[in-house]
């Protein structure tokens, strides 16, 4: 950074308020914390109510303060700002700084005059008075952008009189027929009838089409309350076949109790017969 660009950046700061004294050796090496410093200050300058965060704590933290702040000074004050140099830190990123320090700067000098003659108890009014000049100089670039836009336009607009002129001329100079402008409006009195028709028509089909509706919803309420009721009914009712089930089921369960005991007596007895025989066989031989 040249000497003079950094002398005319900490003379502008100094004239705009900031605290702090800014030398160059402050930026020989990259310092993130004091660039972001006065990103913040400058943000604040221009309007005291932005919610910008100032964490710049972790790489992700300062990449999205950078363009917050890139963004800020675009929409608002019309400046484009390098992010990758501001992110820098060094010399490079003050030439970025110097571009909103000359705009703010140059707001305060509109009244320059004006300043010289005020007393030094008066300085502190005037550097409050910068903050309205601020919101004038941005209100007149927003006025600017939007003259701008409407004039175009305009101009687009008076491009087509020329053929808009002789078709009105033309409409204007036709004499009018009543009997065919009659006949135009009953015809479309009559188009307007139909279609009006049309809808109370689709009125009247929607009415029948739900009474029809409740209907079939009031029939399927009641056969299902007659449903509920035999249901009930049903369960209620002891079928008539019911004891001699019970009484069947009763002999079974006896029978099935009886078979079991038959059934482990009977292979105890086979398991003693194969141990006899074995017991034989062994003698035998």
């Amino acid at each position: 950074l040249a000497l003079p660009n950094f002398s005319d950046f900490t003379e502008m700061m100094r004239a705009l308020g900031y605290p702090r004294l800014i030398s160059m050796e402050n930026f020989h090496t990259p310092n993130f914390m004091l660039v972001s410093e006065v990103l913040l200050w400058l943000v604040k300058r221009y309007e005291p109510q932005s919610d910008i965060p100032g964490d710049v704590e972790t790489e992700q933290d300062r990449v999205f303060f950078i363009k917050a702040v890139a963004q800020f000074m675009a929409t608002k004050a019309h400046i484009r700002l390098n992010t990758k140099k501001l992110y820098q830190a060094d010399g490079y990123a003050v030439k970025e700084l110097l571009k909103v320090t000359s705009v703010l700067y140059g707001a305060m000098n509109t009244q320059g005059g004006e300043r010289a003659e005020l007393p030094e108890e008066d300085s502190t009014k005037f550097k409050f008075d910068l903050g309205s000049k601020i919101a004038d100089l941005k209100a007149a670039r927003q006025l600017a952008s939007e003259i701008t836009s409407k004039g175009a336009v305009l101009y687009d607009l008076l491009g087509k009189e020329v053929e808009l002129r002789e078709a009105r001329t033309e409409s204007i100079a036709r004499p009018l027929e009543i009997n065919e402008a009659e006949k135009v409006m009953k015809i479309a009195i009559n188009s307007v009838l139909e279609e009006v028709q049309k809808t109370k028509d689709m009125l009247n089909n929607v009415a029948l089409d739900e009474a029809n509706l409740e209907a079939k919803i009031e029939k399927r309420k009641l056969e299902l309350e007659r449903s509920q009721k035999r249901l009930q009914t049903l369960q209620s009712v002891r079928p008539a076949f019911m004891d001699e089930y019970e009484k069947i089921e009763e002999q079974l369960q006896k029978q099935y109790s009886t078979y079991l005991e038959k059934f482990r007596n009977l292979t105890y007895m086979e398991q003693l017969l194969d141990d006899h025989r074995r017991a034989e066989q062994e003698m035998f031989e």
